[in-house]
């Protein structure tokens, strides 16, 4: 779900500049791969990149109950991850102007459509990684990091700053289909007090 989530993103971003009519490429990529001498640097340039910085496991939904009910049988199941995911989008632009545009831009986008669903978000559902999305809803919110914080991811990426935005990807829902056990669902319960004295 993590690259399903962000592939989504991606294509609504691609669409809403071709709406705007502004020509700009989104990549997923790891930003620390720009300046790094490598085959993958000319990928980067000219580009708006979109990298994940971090995963989060959502501890309030942690004890969700880990049991279906499915027809006339209990499954037992071990609960879902829910996730947080920590998304920068980085403006890698010779021309600056270009650059505080297409952040302004993203910042544009995501303030009018910050919930993404499976039934308000049109996406290529022809991605062969797409077939196991049936239903999907997850919300983007802005992320203001400290200066500090702002100095250390940067430094952790290896890399000079550039005009950029951080956003956070409540909550994404990781499951395998996978049974642990099965058993009988109990319908009734029989026997009398008479029973117990």
């Amino acid at each position: 779900m993590l690259y399903e989530s962000m592939h989504i993103l991606k294509e609504q971003l691609d669409e809403y500049f071709s709406d705007i009519g502004l020509s700009r490429t989104t990549e997923l990529q790891n930003i620390a791969l720009w300046e790094s001498g490598k085959d993958d640097e000319s990928k980067l340039s000219e580009k708006l990149i979109i990298t994940l910085l971090r995963l989060e496991e959502e501890a309030t939904l942690k004890n969700s109950p880990h049991i279906k009910i499915n027809e006339n049988k209990t499954e037992y199941r071990n609960p879902p991850i829910h996730l947080n995911l920590y998304l920068l989008i980085a403006a890698n632009f010779k021309n600056y102007d270009t650059s505080l545009i297409s952040i302004s831009k993203v910042i544009e986008f995501f303030q009018g459509k910050k919930i993404f669903t499976s039934s308000n978000t049109v996406y290529n559902r022809d991605n062969v990684a797409f077939e196991v999305m049936d239903d999907f809803r997850f919300i983007l919110e802005i992320y203001s990091p400290s200066f500090e914080e702002l100095n250390n991811i940067w430094g952790t990426l290896g890399g000079r700053q550039m005009p950029s935005v951080i956003y956070k990807v409540q909550l994404i829902q990781i499951e395998r289909d996978k049974k642990l056990a099965e058993s009988e669902l109990i319908t009734h319960i029989g026997g009398t007090l008479n029973d117990y004295y």
